[in-house]
């Protein structure tokens, strides 16, 4: 699924293109995505979008009277094209402005093109969303303090989006490793130093993603049709049984809320 850095940069590649730009078509190939596309979609054609921004893995198109609300979903990505591309299997979606279009490809279908109002704070899929990771919002501070009271593994929380939005679970085992600190350990029994340690690795490891192009598993793709690299960079992540690049004791893999968690039991404690 794409998270935070996938989302971010799509945002960035798409947004020097179509902001300040009239839309002057919508084609809706499929409307069954994750929730149907709607006449308020289809209508949009004559607004011009301001800017383009990001709220947790949402992209949000600012359109003055309102906002267009992109999901990716699990296998989505948006393309930046000529507006006479062709469509091929799984478009689903095209925003056309002037010369050029986004569109949407989501072979599964769990992605959404949603209309909205101008006050996305109350809107039911952003009001309950956590902080941004990388805002000033996150310091060591701030994370001490969700951590309080919460025996949850450390992992699950800073993936709990009401928590922190978009660490995904590639970026949670990235960060505790640049950490040491062991996923498994109960949040509230962290330090405030070890908070301050993690919300720096969080940091550190989203940045460092973002200019990797993020990580393309599987459809993953940027605006310009170029796969991410981050998946290459990996200290252990899907390196389960390999020696840990800092001190070459085996990474291990166990799970954790039904997705895999890769740990040096050597460097992380």
């Amino acid at each position: 699924m794409p998270e935070l850095p996938e989302v971010e940069v799509t945002r960035r590649g798409i947004a020097p293109q179509v902001a300040g730009r009239r839309i002057s078509a919508v084609v809706v190939r499929e409307p069954r995505l994750r929730w149907r596309v709607t006449d308020e979609v289809r209508r949009l054609a004559g607004r011009t979008v301001r800017a383009v921004d990001r709220r947790a893995k949402y992209l949000l198109l600012d359109c003055g009277d309102g906002h267009l609300i992109l999901h990716l979903g699990m296998s989505g990505s948006l393309r930046l094209l000529p507006s006479d591309a062709a469509p091929q299997k799984h478009d689903h979606f095209d925003l056309v402005l002037g010369d050029r279009m986004l569109r949407l490809r989501d072979p599964r279908r769990f992605g959404a093109v949603l209309w909205a109002g101008t006050d996305l704070a109350s809107h039911p899929l952003l009001r309950h969303l956590g902080i941004e990771p990388l805002s000033r919002a996150l310091d060591g501070r701030r994370l001490h303090s969700l951590t309080r009271g919460r025996n949850t593994a450390i992992k699950l929380l800073i993936m709990d989006s009401r928590r922190l939005v978009g660490v995904g679970n590639i970026y949670a085992s990235e960060s505790l490793f640049r950490a040491g600190i062991d996923p498994r350990k109960p949040a509230q029994r962290l330090s405030l130093e070890q908070c301050a340690r993690l919300s720096r690795a969080i940091k550190q490891t989203l940045r460092t993603a973002i200019r990797a192009g993020g990580s393309s598993l599987r459809d993953f793709v940027g605006s310009d049709g170029v796969y991410g690299c981050f998946q290459q960079r990996t200290r252990v992540y899907d390196r389960a049984g390999q020696p840990c690049r800092d001190c070459a004791a085996p990474v291990r893999r166990i799970v954790q809320g039904q997705r895999s968690t890769y740990y040096c039991p050597r460097c992380q404690r």
